[in-house]
């Protein structure tokens, strides 16, 4: 009778773990969560600074992620290497990628978030047999809010960052600016860690650079409905950083350009209904790609919509959302 019933605690334990994954995610479904990516280099603390001003307001949590390689050396650490994960923030012994998460903070304290004060709290957990396994320090905030500095052990940095949304979820990724990008044809065998993070995402993704920093926003419509939805996303997170907002709609020719002309219409009226008012409304005629970036170069933040097209899809089809992604030289958030 007795190995009968000892099955059933190892259930009760599993269901009950998976409630309060449940409650989790369901409370974290009702804030806005930023996920920042990290590698250390100089360029990628705009993702940061980014984070910060996205996320200005007592809804938004900021997740500051690192992704560093399985083990890097540090079976040989043994007990230091515990001890330093229990503490992560405040130990001798520094972890790999400890440091920058430290600068995150930094930059995070200059941009207006201090959390200095705020209770904290670190957690870690077991990852692909590593000795410092999976390390993050939240700070919480009395009403509500969190700032998080996760490390994530993974064996491959794209992975890592896909594999924390499922931790999530979160509303937007922020990956800075990659040395090169890949054709959708190469990029089939192979990709780097932004383009595939920017293929792969399942939420919104910017692309974060460095020109125009506290530049407007020009939001693109083409007046179908999930352009819209992305015109009313972008509009609030606009109005809230306050930051003006600038609407373009491209006819690819003279014969289409009244259909664009009725898009920006739109959209301008459905953000007024709002109480949000554009600064101005545009219209421009030829390659839809190139007259975006000629136009969005000049603002801080170019919004466009994903089209929600597989691979393969782009391909044959290609993707004016991810062709401006990779040659604008201005931040580019893409709306999912």
């Amino acid at each position: 009778m007795s190995f009968l019933k000892r099955p059933i605690l190892p259930v009760r334990q599993e269901a009950a773990v998976e409630k309060t994954i449940a409650a989790l995610k369901a409370q974290r479904r009702n804030r806005f969560r930023i996920l920042a990516c990290i590698d250390g280099s100089d360029e990628s603390f705009i993702t940061v600074r980014k984070a910060a001003r996205f996320g200005c307001t007592p809804e938004c949590d900021i997740i500051i992620l690192f992704v560093r390689p399985i083990d890097q050396g540090l079976h040989s650490g043994g007990l230091q290497v515990r001890l330093a994960r229990q503490n992560m923030m405040d130990a001798g012994f520094e972890l790999p990628g400890v440091s920058h998460l430290r600068r995150a903070l930094e930059i995070l304290k200059a941009e207006g978030l201090d959390v200095s004060n705020w209770e904290k709290e670190t957690q870690y957990q077991d990852a692909w047999g590593d000795p410092a396994g999976d390390t993050k320090t939240e700070y919480h905030e009395p009403e509500g809010r969190s700032v998080v500095l996760k490390l994530k052990t993974a064996p491959d940095v794209a992975v890592g960052i896909l594999d924390q949304y499922e931790l999530g979820p979160y509303n937007l990724m922020i990956v800075g600016e990659p040395s090169r990008w890949r054709s959708e044809l190469k990029s089939f065998f192979g990709s780097g860690v932004v383009q595939s993070i920017v293929t792969m995402a399942p939420c919104s993704v910017m692309v974060a650079r460095k020109s125009n920093e506290r530049g407007g926003f020009l939001i693109v419509t083409d007046g179908t409905f999930r352009s819209m939805q992305a015109v009313r996303r972008a509009g609030v997170q606009a109005h809230v950083m306050g930051r003006d907002i600038t609407l373009l709609s491209v006819a690819a020719t003279m014969e289409e350009k009244a259909t664009a002309q009725e898009s920006v219409a739109n959209a301008a009226a459905l953000l007024r209904a709002m109480g949000i008012h554009p600064k101005a409304t545009l219209v421009e005629v030829g390659d839809p790609v190139t007259r975006i970036i000629e136009v969005g170069n000049a603002y801080g933040t170019l919004v466009v919509t994903d089209e929600k097209r597989s691979r393969v899809q782009r391909v044959l089809k290609g993707s004016v959302a991810n062709s401006v992604v990779q040659k604008a030289s201005t931040s580019v958030l893409e709306v999912r």
